[in-house]
């Protein structure tokens, strides 16, 4: 796909009743990247993901995903994106062959198409042994394995994660970031959003902080590194977002339990 832009926001707002959630989003994103999208709670990182999914319909602004108007063309734009968010109703009867099936077949994939996906990415998990088992007996962790595996299923060019990491053991994670560079390397986009701030410096082209709905940073690390001279990531979002009296918290927290 190049270097071009698919991601195009303008002016993005949305309020939930008097308060305003995202205040004036203005962002181009390039094909190719893993843009990490961070912020404190409440900053609206979930809420921009969900406008840009076609999840969330009513917002103000002006947003086009491949160059389509996401208020005018939602179908068409989902049929080229993948979604992975941190907690998602599984049918819990199902086991993931079944479940990824029925995932495949709305993405207009064959069977036998969507049975050999489903073999190749749950082995990389090492969920194969799984497949036939129903997803109601599955920890979290095994939960999120069949959530990524489904949503990559059709190689959709733009995905969006959501705390995809959530309940996942050291190893799944270091294959997910080894997966997700990969992925940039064919020209995919990663629109990441987590709280994990050693995850999105590892693995991001592009950082996006935003805080109470705008966004106050945006750029490579070391792009921001330079002006902040913060030693990691941790420590610029600390900064940035004015919390910076985390160890007189967690000593009063200490404290709280002393007699």
């Amino acid at each position: 796909m190049g270097n071009q832009i698919i991601v195009e926001i303008n002016n993005l707002q949305k309020n939930y009743g008097p308060k305003a959630v995202l205040q004036g989003i203005d962002l181009k994103i390039s094909s190719g990247q893993i843009i990490g999208y961070i912020g404190p709670n409440g900053a609206g990182k979930s809420t921009t993901v969900k406008i840009l999914c076609g999840l969330i319909s009513e917002f103000q602004g002006d947003v086009t995903v491949f160059g389509k108007d996401l208020r005018l063309q939602t179908l068409e734009i989902k049929q080229q994106i993948g979604y992975i968010p941190e907690n998602a109703v599984l049918y819990e009867s199902l086991t993931p062959l079944e479940f990824m099936e029925f995932v495949g077949e709305m993405r207009g994939l064959g069977t036998d198409q969507t049975r050999d996906k489903a073999e190749k990415l749950m082995n990389i998990f090492e969920m194969k042994p799984h497949l036939n088992q129903r997803i109601a007996t599955f920890s979290k962790g095994m939960r999120q394995k069949v959530l990524i595996c489904s949503a990559l299923l059709h190689n959709p060019n733009l995905i969006f994660m959501d705390e995809p990491l959530s309940g996942l053991d050291a190893n799944s994670v270091i294959m997910v970031k080894e997966m997700l560079i990969h992925l940039a390397h064919e020209g995919k986009t990663v629109f990441y959003s987590s709280h994990l701030m050693d995850v999105v410096e590892k693995i991001s082209d592009r950082i996006i902080l935003i805080d109470q709905g705008k966004v106050i940073a945006d750029g490579s690390f070391e792009e921001l590194n330079k002006l902040s001279h913060d030693e990691n990531l941790e420590k610029m979002f600390t900064r940035l977002t004015g919390n910076t009296d985390h160890g007189e918290k967690a000593e009063a927290f200490i404290n709280a339990f002393e007699k």
